[in-house]
């Protein structure tokens, strides 16, 4: 959980501090420091001298192994169970405890060899997946911000616009209803929006879509990455 949590941070540009664990965790500060000390000591991770945390390769490559088991299960859910979109994250969260790497390998093969998941994430790792056995993995590489990304939220407060919804973080797919709102609004991966202005920070974001027009809570829209048409 710890080791996913620091790599959805480092995925959204955000520091990995333990007090970004803790918010989004719902942990105590006292238990955030005690795990980090315990991953620290099993050599998972280490705390910079700014306190930031940095995962080992040990680390980093399971960190990889599990979003690659989540993000894949994600693609099964969606595209041949056809499990509602809004729900997909939280299956997938038990799935990637209990799948093989065998299992991996097949469906890759059985989804097209997929590059990104249903909530437009890169899915890590496919090609260390493909070329290596478990015990002779190379070291994943931490992942990077696609160019040109801003948060919806952001891009309204500079003036708003046509954008192309590219992604939406990890941290709000746990929560069913607002993924529902989104995706009844129509921003989800790969659909064009008209973004219209706000004033400051903290106003919920008025989009049209579809023709259809709705708003995004500013929570959510923190979460949504977008670019600009």
């Amino acid at each position: 959980m710890y080791l996913r949590t620091i790599y959805e941070l480092e995925e959204e540009g955000v520091t990995p501090l333990r007090a970004r664990i803790a918010e989004r965790l719902g942990q105590s500060g006292p238990t955030v420091s005690q795990t980090v000390a315990r991953m620290e000591r099993d050599g998972l991770l280490v705390v910079a001298g700014d306190r930031h945390l940095e995962l080992t390769d040990d680390g980093r490559n399971r960190a990889v192994a599990v979003m690659r088991k989540h993000r894949l299960a994600e693609r099964l859910l969606t595209d041949v169970i056809g499990l509602e979109w809004e729900l997909v994250h939280a299956e997938a969260c038990r799935w990637e405890h209990v799948m093989s790497d065998a299992v991996e390998r097949k469906l890759v093969q059985l989804l097209d060899n997929p590059t990104i998941s249903p909530y437009g994430n890169p899915i890590p790792g496919l090609d260390e997946l493909a070329r290596l056995p478990e015990t002779a993995r190379g070291i994943s590489t931490p992942p990077s911000l696609e160019i040109g990304l801003q948060r919806l939220d952001e891009f309204a407060r500079r003036g708003g616009g046509l954008v192309e919804v590219r992604r939406i973080a990890e941290h709000v797919q746990v929560d069913a209803d607002l993924m529902a709102e989104l995706k009844s609004a129509g921003v989800v991966p790969g659909e064009e929006v008209d973004v219209q202005a706000i004033a400051r920070f903290g106003d919920a974001v008025p989009v049209k879509a579809g023709g259809a027009d709705s708003s995004v809570a500013p929570l959510i829209a923190h979460a949504v990455l977008v670019r600009a048409r």
